[in-house]
């Protein structure tokens, strides 16, 4: 990814950027890739009704790691508030996906990886908190 050399480019950052927020950013990212490829294996799985939950929450976790990234990629301007809510959000979102996803987890190899790529955005979401003026 180009997060750390895009951001850094922005005429308003002028080469700071607090590391955490970039980090949180491209865990963002990852885990909405990783998490609709989760959803996408499920579908294709036998037991595709057992797994209703896991893709609605896999997917529910894409659209918000989404949204997260683009808001905190944002450099012109401010709205900490919004960008600190919608962290925190995401990182509910990135719990409450690992925690469905562990579920399957034995049974199906994309589940434990997502589960392992959500909780890293997680942490990622949590530590990033502090970057947000």
């Amino acid at each position: 990814m180009h997060v750390q050399e895009m951001i850094s480019a922005h005429p308003d950052v002028q080469g700071g950027m607090a590391d955490r927020l970039l980090r949180c950013i491209e865990e963002c990212y990852n885990c909405a890739q990783t998490c609709t490829a989760c959803a996408d294996a499920c579908l294709a799985e036998s037991s595709v009704d057992m797994l209703k939950q896991c893709i609605r929450l896999d997917l529910d976790c894409a659209d918000v790691c989404t949204a997260t990234g683009a808001l905190a990629s944002r450099r012109t301007g401010r709205n900490a508030d919004v960008l600190r809510a919608m962290i925190q959000v995401c990182e509910q979102a990135c719990r409450t996906c690992a925690d469905e996803c562990r579920k399957h987890a034995d049974h199906h190899e994309h589940c434990r990886i997502c589960a392992e790529v959500c909780l890293s955005c997680a942490q990622a979401c949590r530590e990033a908190i502090a970057d947000v003026h």
